[in-house]
């Protein structure tokens, strides 16, 4: 037994959620000789988002549904680090806490899963595709419009489940979720980034800690993969310009090769039928920068097809 303070790590109770948490705790491990598997605990902390998985997440609060309530534990120190899925925050960062650390990325890609058709274009005219996603929604009503598209939330157990019952013909999951969870088998085709383009963030695990926290902040940054935090930034100002949150339809993705930053991304309109694209690079310092003027076109260049949710 030790009489060391154990390291506490706040998650959703998930499978995808707690093997994001498990990679995290291995890392740590990794990184920091002060830590054992034993001085780092990982606690399950239930969020809105977890609690009322029938419901839109729109619905229920938005974005913030699935972090709330671990980063309340954060700020009253009852954990020392959260673990997130990057596209589950909040674009504006909740007062006190901050993202300083992320892990490098899994494949941003979605994934094609069906029981009755090889591929998405032999799917039947008229078929029933599974997903909440609004981004997800308008690209596959681009790519063929001869489908029916039903909300469907749980985790990705639970909709892999409903696929082989039967409630639907086919859905569309992150790549990075099955990868991590050793689903790659359920995958019948892996959708380009030229059919898809990803969710902001999507494939990115995120530290969250105090920002005030300087100890765990020092454990965390030997973590941080740098190429993927500044094409997070990128990203993540690309939504900030939009104001985005849940309900946007938006589509981004940046990458790094010799220093210069690449962002692409395309936004829908509000009823999902036109698309709008715009894509910038410069220096990956300038990351942020790069990230806010590709916004500004993409916002320019929708004018009144798209207004936020409730303006």
């Amino acid at each position: 037994m030790t009489d060391k303070k154990k390291f506490i790590i706040g998650s959703r109770g998930s499978k995808l959620s707690l093997a994001y948490s498990r990679h995290v705790k291995n890392l740590l491990i990794k990184f920091n000789s002060q830590f054992d598997e034993n001085l780092i605990e990982i606690k399950i902390i239930k969020t809105a988002g977890d609690i009322f998985q029938n419901k839109r997440i729109s619905d229920i609060g938005g974005k913030g549904v699935f972090c709330k309530q671990i980063e309340d534990e954060l700020l009253d120190s009852k954990i020392n680090l959260a673990v997130h899925s990057l596209k589950d925050l909040p674009t504006i960062m909740t007062e006190g806490l901050c993202v300083n650390a992320l892990v490098k990325r899994n494949d941003p890609r979605d994934a094609f899963l069906s029981y009755s058709s090889k591929s998405f274009n032999d799917l039947k005219p008229q078929s029933k595709i599974g997903t909440s996603s609004f981004r997800r929604h308008a690209q596959l009503n681009l790519l063929r419009n001869d489908f029916k598209i039903f909300p469907m939330r749980g985790n990705i157990d639970t909709r892999i489940k409903k696929l082989k019952d039967k409630e639907f013909d086919a859905i569309v999951l992150s790549l990075a979720g099955i990868q991590m969870l050793n689903l790659e088998n359920e995958v019948k085709e892996i959708f380009t980034i030229e059919q898809m383009l990803p969710a902001i963030g999507q494939g990115v695990i995120a530290l969250q800690c105090k920002q005030d926290d300087q100890k765990t902040l020092n454990i965390i940054k030997d973590i941080n993969h740098k190429e993927t935090y500044f094409c997070a930034q990128a990203e993540r100002s690309l939504l900030e310009a939009i104001s985005g949150d849940c309900d946007t339809a938006i589509g981004g993705l940046a990458k790094i090769s010799n220093e210069i930053i690449y962002l692409k991304s395309e936004l829908f309109s509000n009823d999902g039928k036109k698309k709008f694209e715009s894509q910038s690079s410069g220096n990956f310092k300038e990351a942020k920068e790069i990230g806010y003027k590709v916004g500004r076109d993409l916002l320019k260049k929708a004018g009144s097809d798209f207004t936020k949710q409730g303006n």
